[in-house]
This record gives structure tokens, C-alpha cells and sequence, in this order.
């Protein structure tokens, strides 16, 4: 089988960095092209990164000698590619241009970036979740003017530590979740190195990321409606996000109330039948369990569970009734695999199974 020929937007940032080590040798991508800001283009990608690589091994020697592009030169990039990921750094208005142009000139945008993820007819998708919503991509089409072109997006990296192990657990009705999240520094594009503050410190506050844990979960589990994806108007979300010093892996303390409140037992049940089309389609990225549950009252913690299934698996941990709400636990998840890179990859593969990219 061949592959299909890809580039990675945003190729030099830290995001950027994984989707490389990802898609290094994956099994349907061809990475063939890598763009940047202007000021990186028409070096060496090993030239352009110089002393800021962020991932724990090397370069992969594939990608070292390629030429950076300048990512505003899309006439250059629909040449070499079928379809793109998106990873830059850059004002919201400005990425949300960016984007539009790249699926005007009929090259789709798999994004991480948060510019488009409420965009009307864009798709934000966990794809265990709410595949569903990528038939609205019909409606983008045709509000674009295109054949090919669209942007897929994926949503925050922590809500992805608590909304999978919500998600089975709608049918018992929430109606009130609280939300803490203990949030890695890979989450601001940071290394120990970069950021040495961060070293035995808390920082109480990640600037708009509170909006988005409590809003975004409410659009992944919303409706198509008449062309565009319309949010769910329940439960009642409120979170607090910490910064804490840990690389990788965002940590959330959960409470949860219910109309009809389940059993230990059937929470239990729910999470670890829980799978989605990935898991259905095998898609390579996808984890065999998406929700894994540990008995254990330390776990799960970032060091030894992040990286389950390669880190695209959620785990969950101290379940147990609430003397306010009716239960409580604590989730995990990867945030530059599952809640970045890899959620993006996902994405991909389940667009390219099911003929978005044809």
C-alpha cells in the first residue's frame, strides 16, 4: 500500500517535534514536507531547531536535511502533499487564516490548535467519542467552496484526562461535574531546561485553559444539527487547572453527580467496555483499552501511566463514593500523545479509513 504524502505546519515547536516522532514510521503517512515560520525557512530542519529539540531521543536522521518551507507558501506545500497537520504558534485570528487558506487550496487541515475548535461546521473530535461529528464536514465543503479542503480539529489536552472516563457514564444522566486539573509543563511547550520556576513550584493558574475544560466537553458531546455542531446544554461543568512541575502527563481529581446514580460496579462495567471506532477499525494508533481502570490506591500516576498503549490510553484510578457528590475519581492521560500529537493522529487515521482525504 502506498502512503499518503504529508506535511507537518508548526514543524520546529514542540508539538510539532512529536508529530515527526510519530509519524516517523507510521504505517499510512508519509511525512514529505515541513513548514515554519518565515524566518525558518530555506534551512536544514536540523538547522532551524538547532538546541531547541524536546523530545527525549534524537532527531530522527529522516528529517534532519529536509528544508524547512515557509508555511505561508501553501501553492509550494499543495505540490508535495495530500493533506497537513497543523501545530503552529501564532495569534488565533491569524491560525484560524491560516487553516482556511490551506482547505481553500483543497489541502485538508488536521489541527491541534485551538483557533477552530469552535468554528461552526469544524469537527473537534476525540474519535473514540464523537465520530459522528465528521459528517459535518459535508457543510464545511460546501460553505468553503471545496472539494477536498476542510479542517479537522482536536480539542483541549485536559479535558482528555477526564472526559473519556465521563463519556460511558452519560447515560446515567451527570448533572454536576467538578474538575481540578494538575497540568504538565509540556502542556506550555516547556522542559525543566526551559522553565526552571516550574521546579518544586504550583502555579494556579494556565491562562483561558479553565473556559475550555468547561465548555469544550459540552461540544464534544453535542449534536449535528442543520450543518453545524451544536454543543450539549448539560451537565454543569466547573474546573480549576494547575500547573505543576511534572514533563508529561496531565493528572484531573473528578466529582461527579447524577440523576440517576450508577453502582460502583456498573461504573466499572461501563469503562471497561467502553471503545469507539478505532478501537472497532484498529486504526494503529488506537489503544486496544481507551479507558483502563487501577485498583491500586496510588495509581494512576504521571511517571508510571502516561505511557500506557504508548500513550494514547486514558487511565483512572480512586473511584469511590462522595459525601457531596455521588462519586469521585481521579483521570490521566498524555498530554502531548492522547491530548495533542497523537489525538491529531488519530484523527487522521480514522479521516483516512473512512475516505475523508479521497
Amino acid at each position: 500500500m502506498s502512503k499518503m504524502k504529508v506535511g507537518v505546519v508548526g514543524a520546529t515547536g514542540m508539538v510539532g517535534q512529536r508529530f515527526l516522532t510519530i509519524l516517523e514510521n507510521h504505517p499510512y503517512f508519509e511525512v514529505v514536507a515541513l513548514a515554519a515560520s518565515a524566518r525558518s525557512a530555506g534551512k536544514t530542519y536540523a538547522e532551524a531547531v538547532g538546541n531547541r529539540w524536546k523530545m527525549k531521543g534524537d532527531m530522527p536522521e529522516k528529517y534532519r536535511d529536509m528544508v524547512v518551507i515557509d508555511a505561508a507558501d501553501i501553492d509550494k506545500m499543495a505540490e508535495l502533499v495530500s493533506f497537513v497537520f497543523c501545530a503552529v504558534d501564532m495569534k488565533k485570528d491569524e491560525i484560524k487564516a491560516l487553516e482556511e487558506a490551506y482547505a481553500r487550496h483543497e489541502i485538508p487541515v488536521v489541527s491541534n490548535n485551538s483557533a477552530n475548535r469552535w468554528t461552526p461546521d469544524v469537527p473537534m473530535v476525540i474519535p473514540e467519542i464523537n465520530d459522528a461529528h465528521l459528517e459535518v464536514i459535508e457543510a464545511q465543503r460546501k460553505r468553503l467552496g471545496t472539494k477536498r479542503g476542510f479542517i479537522a480539529v482536536k480539542p483541549n489536552c485536559s479535558i482528555q484526562s477526564y472526559v473519556p472516563a465521563l463519556t460511558p457514564l452519560l447515560k446515567y444522566k451527570p448533572t454536576e461535574i467538578v474538575a481540578t486539573t494538575y497540568q504538565a509543563i509540556s502542556g506550555a511547550g516547556k522542559t525543566f531546561n526551559e522553565w526552571p520556576e516550574m521546579i518544586d513550584n504550583v502555579i494556579p493558574y494556565i491562562g483561558g485553559e479553565e473556559e475550555k475544560s468547561e465548555q469544550e466537553p459540552l461540544r464534544v458531546w453535542g449534536t449535528v444539527q442543520n450543518g453545524e455542531i451544536v454543543k450539549a446544554d448539560a451537565p454543569k461543568i466547573t474546573t480549576q487547572c494547575i500547573r505543576v512541575p511534572v514533563s508529561d502527563g496531565h493528572t484531573a481529581a473528578v466529582f461527579v453527580k447524577f440523576e440517576n446514580k450508577p453502582t460502583k460496579e456498573e461504573i466499572l462495567k461501563a469503562w471497561a467496555e467502553f471503545e469507539g471506532k478505532p478501537q472497532q477499525l484498529g486504526l494503529p494508533s488506537a489503544p486496544a483499552q481507551f479507558v483502563t481502570y487501577f485498583e491500586e490506591d496510588n495509581r494512576p500516576q504521571a511517571a508510571l501511566d502516561r505511557d500506557i498503549y504508548g500513550g494514547m490510553g486514558v487511565t483512572v484510578g480512586r473511584l469511590r463514593e462522595d459525601i457531596i457528590y455521588d462519586y469521585k475519581f481521579v483521570g490521566l492521560s498524555h498530554n502531548t500523545l492522547r491530548g495533542a500529537a497523537g489525538g491529531a493522529v488519530l484523527i487522521a487515521e480514522l479521516l483516512y479509513k473512512e475516505g475523508y482525504f479521497d
